[in-house]
């Protein structure tokens, strides 16, 4: 470098070699350009991979092997009709014979493979990279030994899900099926990430990418023969309320044999954004026996999952305060009962509002595109918080901003997009805030009670 800073001639014999050198000792990381198509650069890289890399020996001493035992590392994981599940690995040290046991579990046989091909060998040694037939407890990334146990080699992890979408099969019988290739699929790919929303009842599937989700759901319809149906997910909107409410509520109800009655007197009042919910009893005298409270209390949070707007209700405070109760046909379930009575007659007269997740998103892209990502986030009702270089990464910067949850669904796209694929972003939950006019109109039209009014 120096001989060409002070324009002299270099000799490329000791370019070639000061390059390896630095190459072998991980010091810089070299890029082939090529063709695979026209076979241009494809044999630079195959000579480059046998001659100028460094061994398997000077490699696994920089990654952290360590100790005499057999040691290799999994990179990729495949679920094949004939061998079932092939864990794809680097053997750093050792040898690797067919018939031993790796972390427990014995190795059903060792493969080369290239491209669908798959031809048995009986060991691998250093360098090589082989199939481990039937490894059913080992991940991508994990270290696998024969001998003992040794430390773990450093694993890439995934990087967090941009891009969502709900999955869910065309027949019902096929919901068994499904669940089963979803693991497979899985266990292949550790970053794709699977999660089950239980208020909205949806199985949503997310990665980086339209795209690479598109993969994984085309790999279930060929590989699986699984029909199914994609969509977008549920934002999980919430209630509260602006104004406190003081409800009587009777439940009485005769028939043959012992009755049900409950009655109670409650309180109802918000509370400050992220307190949740509070249940205190005030009653005095015994009006409410103390068995029967928790009952009531258990009334009071079933009808919260659900409020007057069709969304869960949070932040506010219910307050039993007095009420009667009948020798004979008092019970557990009759206050149960009568406390979901009370809050579902309280609650429309409480001022109900409707509440969206906002969340904190950091941005992060060349600084060339810093002012084009300010403009794609301004017509998403966002909140700049500022941005700054990006630590280490000179040339690059990032954006903080709030940005409501329903307006991050395709924000990759376009962001990948104005950057020349370079961007991306992360995020977490921030707060809750009011929604109100046409979007809220539009929210709980679609996805509540119907009645838009009661958002207003």
């Amino acid at each position: 470098m120096e001989r060409l800073l002070e324009e002299e001639a270099a000799d490329n014999d000791q370019a070639y070699a000061s390059l390896t050198a630095a190459f072998r000792e991980g010091q810089i990381v070299p890029t082939i350009f090529g063709v695979a198509e026209h076979d241009a650069g494809v044999r630079r890289l195959l000579k480059m991979l046998r001659h100028e890399v460094a061994s398997p020996e000077v490699v696994a001493a920089r990654v952290g092997v360590s100790g005499d035992a057999p040691v290799a590392q999994v990179l990729k994981t495949f679920q094949t009709p004939s061998f079932g599940k092939l864990s794809v690995a680097r053997v750093w040290q050792g040898t690797f014979k067919d018939g031993d046991s790796a972390n427990g579990e014995r190795i059903a046989s060792l493969f080369h493979m290239l491209g669908e091909k798959t031809d048995k060998v009986i060991a691998a040694g250093p360098g090589d990279i082989v199939a481990f037939g039937r490894l059913d407890a080992v991940a991508t990334g994990d270290t696998l030994t024969t001998n003992g146990t040794v430390d773990a080699l450093p694993r890439i992890d995934p990087m967090p899900p941009v891009y969502a979408m709900t999955i869910a099969p065309k027949k019902r019988e096929d919901e068994v099926k499904l669940s089963s290739s979803l693991a497979k699929i899985l266990d292949e790919d550790p970053s794709l990430q699977l999660d089950h929303n239980q208020e909205t009842n949806e199985t949503v599937l997310s990665g980086q990418g339209e795209i690479h989700l598109r993969v994984a759901t085309e790999k279930m319809k060929n590989r699986f023969k699984i029909e199914i149906e994609t969509g977008r997910p549920r934002v999980p909107y919430r209630e509260a309320i602006r104004k406190p409410v003081s409800q009587h509520a009777r439940f009485k109800r005769q028939s043959g044999g012992h009755g049900q009655f409950g009655d109670i007197h409650i309180d109802v009042k918000p509370l400050p954004r992220g307190s949740g919910f509070q249940f205190e009893d005030k009653v005095v005298g015994g009006s409410v026996p103390r068995q029967y409270i928790p009952a009531v209390e258990a009334g009071v949070r079933e009808y919260l999952s659900r409020g007057p707007l069709g969304f869960q209700v949070v932040d506010l405070c219910v307050t039993l305060t007095d009420g009667q109760h009948h020798a004979v046909d008092s019970s557990a379930m009759a206050f149960k009962t009568v406390g979901g009575m009370a809050m579902k007659e309280a609650m429309p007269k409480c001022d109900p509002i409707l509440l969206e997740p906002v969340l904190l998103v950091e941005l992060t892209v060349p600084s060339e595109a810093t002012t084009k990502v300010n403009a794609l986030v301004s017509g998403r009702r966002e909140q700049i918080l500022g941005f700054d270089g990006r630590e280490g990464w000179p040339g690059w910067d990032v954006v903080k901003v709030n940005l409501p949850q329903s307006e991050i669904h395709d924000l990759i796209i376009e962001l990948r997009s104005l950057s020349q694929g370079a961007g991306t972003y992360t995020w977490q939950f921030d707060h809750l805030q009011e929604l109100q006019g046409r979007l809220a109109d539009e929210v709980v039209q679609a996805y509540g009670t119907g009645t838009a009014e009661a958002a207003q």
